[in-house]
């Protein structure tokens, strides 16, 4: 699919996830929000706790360091436990020193006072922020996440992620949003394959994807089409319908 959209990649950070014991929930949000802005994922990513491989995928992604793409979106590792080490990475990173960060500091004081909450030394640790950076906001838990160069810090735990994403939404630059049509064709994939094909070739700016799938009615292909012009779209749609007679 041809794009002039701004390109994102999401790295999701954490041992629990490449372990299995943890199924990852944030990307799959994150991806149709993207969607719906106008900003094209390329890539995920996912890397363990360790700091070394953190770095290096982020000097590879965020285009702010030579990297692939515009964004990067990150999920995991800024909790109050030892392992993690998002933020001391990021610091690496980018080239700054990691600080106890005022402000972080007083929205979590703050919600933490209100509900009784011990300060420990362990909690403040989630109020280290790479100077310069600047805050997002965690409507669920207070402590919040952070953004540096092109790249957007979140937490791994579902519910704070949905709230940093939402926080940080209307600040980023965004494209055309992607319109998409499904054709269901109650043929197998390799039926399907040549007239896929050709009209692809007649539209080089879309994008035309095939997904197999078997029910009660037998085998059977989702003919995908995505593109940025809705008109183009809906042009495909009817040919691969002519074709098919779906």
């Amino acid at each position: 699919m041809q794009s002039d959209n701004p390109t994102a990649a999401i790295l999701l950070i954490g041992d629990e996830i490449l372990s299995g014991r943890t199924r990852d929930l944030n990307a799959h949000h994150l991806a149709d929000v993207l969607n719906a802005i106008g900003i094209d994922l390329r890539e995920i990513r996912v890397v363990a706790d360790d700091h070394a491989a953190i770095v290096a995928a982020l000097r590879a992604l965020d285009r702010h360091l030579g990297g692939a793409w515009d964004m990067v979106f990150s999920s995991g590792g800024i909790g109050p436990t030892h392992d993690d080490i998002t933020a001391d990475a990021v610091a690496e990173a980018y080239g700054a020193a990691l600080e106890l960060n005022p402000d972080a500091r007083r929205v979590m004081e703050e919600h933490w006072g209100a509900r009784g909450v011990e300060i420990t030394e362990s909690r403040l640790r989630m109020a280290r922020i790479p100077r310069g950076a600047t805050l997002i906001r965690n409507a669920v838990s207070a402590a919040p996440g952070f953004s540096i160069g092109g790249l957007h810090v979140m937490a791994g735990v579902p519910s704070v992620f949905r709230s940093m994403v939402e926080a940080i939404v209307p600040q980023l630059a965004t494209g055309r949003p992607v319109q998409s049509a499904t054709i269901e064709v109650l043929r197998p994939e390799s039926e399907v394959a040549e007239d896929l094909r050709a009209v692809a070739d007649a539209h080089p700016s879309l994008s035309l994807g095939s997904y197999p799938f078997r029910d009660d009615r037998g085998y059977g292909t989702n003919v995908v089409v995505r593109g940025l012009d809705a008109g183009e779209v809906e042009r495909a749609r009817a040919a691969l319908v002519e074709r098919f007679g779906a």
